[in-house]
């Protein structure tokens, strides 16, 4: 995808690319506001996920300033590991998002279907991810649902994050202070701002979130339980004493790593160790490799 496509217009009525230049083959799913499809464009070819978002169901969820949010951030960014948007427009009842066709399952789904994890296999995952989150960071983006249901994977077995609804983007210096995610992935000090009005929380929100993702994939079940209907004030003090068990089984290197809970030990101890936990995988392109190596 070249720079001046990922930064085209989040919605343009003079642009040329509209429904039309699009075939429908199938639908693959449902989302919260709508249908998601697999399509073909006429003119090149190639395969895309297209979704549709239906206005009316957008402003009676009170939805609208969310799904502007995510098309004004995707139009602005682009990683190998994001699910990257290519094309957007309307018609006079849905918005239509044009996206990277990853057909290998959400990591929820394989979750859902007892897959066993390797550890090798959640290096990966996490070295991927590190790589999308760092580059979020360098666009000054907080994603803030990092969770198995948003990291799609492609054919060849590699993760993509999605779902920048709720992302949030900030200037140096400052600091989020919203209470926004899914309760079992979100971070102590998100609960810790809201509950006392501290300081706020950063970007290491996200690492705490991968962290809690890799014990899920490794265990089958997260570190601590969690649900959305747990209060605030309750998670607050679920923190400050409840200990998380680790396999005996994993590998040092992996325990550290998710050890590492502390906002500001997190990113620190994260490049190192990630980089130390991956070995080349042979899907892998040329490209990739490198995008690994300059991991910091």
């Amino acid at each position: 995808m070249s720079a001046a496509t990922a930064r085209r217009p989040v919605f343009d009525d003079k642009e040329d690319v509209n429904f039309d230049h699009f075939q429908i083959l199938r639908a693959i799913g449902k989302g919260s506001f709508g249908k998601v499809c697999i399509v073909q464009k006429r003119d090149t070819e190639k395969m895309y996920a297209m979704k549709y978002m239906n206005k009316q169901q957008c402003i009676e969820r009170d939805e609208v300033r969310n799904v502007f949010r995510e098309l004004e951030i995707l139009q602005e960014i682009e990683h190998v590991f994001l699910v990257n948007l290519w094309y957007s427009f309307q018609d006079e009842e849905d918005m239509f998002m044009v996206v990277d066709l990853l057909l290998g399952g959400d990591l929820r789904y394989h979750l859902q279907q007892n897959v066993q994890f390797s550890e090798d296999t959640v290096r990966l995952y996490i070295c991927e991810m590190a790589l999308a989150l760092d580059y979020l960071r360098s666009q000054h983006i907080i994603h803030r649902d990092v969770k198995p249901d948003n990291i799609l994977l492609d054919e060849q077995g590699h993760a993509h994050l999605t779902d920048f609804n709720i992302a949030t983007i900030i200037k140096d210096g400052e600091r989020a202070t919203a209470l926004a995610g899914t309760k079992p992935y979100m971070a102590p000090e998100i609960f810790q701002s809201f509950v006392s009005g501290g300081s706020g929380y950063s970007f290491e929100v996200d690492w705490w979130s991968v962290g809690v993702l890799a014990y899920e994939l490794l265990r089958g079940w997260r570190p601590y339980d969690i649900h959305s209907s747990n209060a605030v004030e309750s998670l607050v003090q679920l923190f400050s004493t409840a200990s998380v068990q680790y396999v005996p089984t994993w590998s040092k290197e992996m325990v550290g790593l998710l050890r590492k809970v502390s906002p500001s030990r997190r990113r620190k101890a994260a490049g190192p160790a990630v980089v130390g936990l991956h070995s080349p995988h042979p899907a892998h392109s040329p490209s990739s490799l490198r995008l690994f190596a300059i991991w910091r």
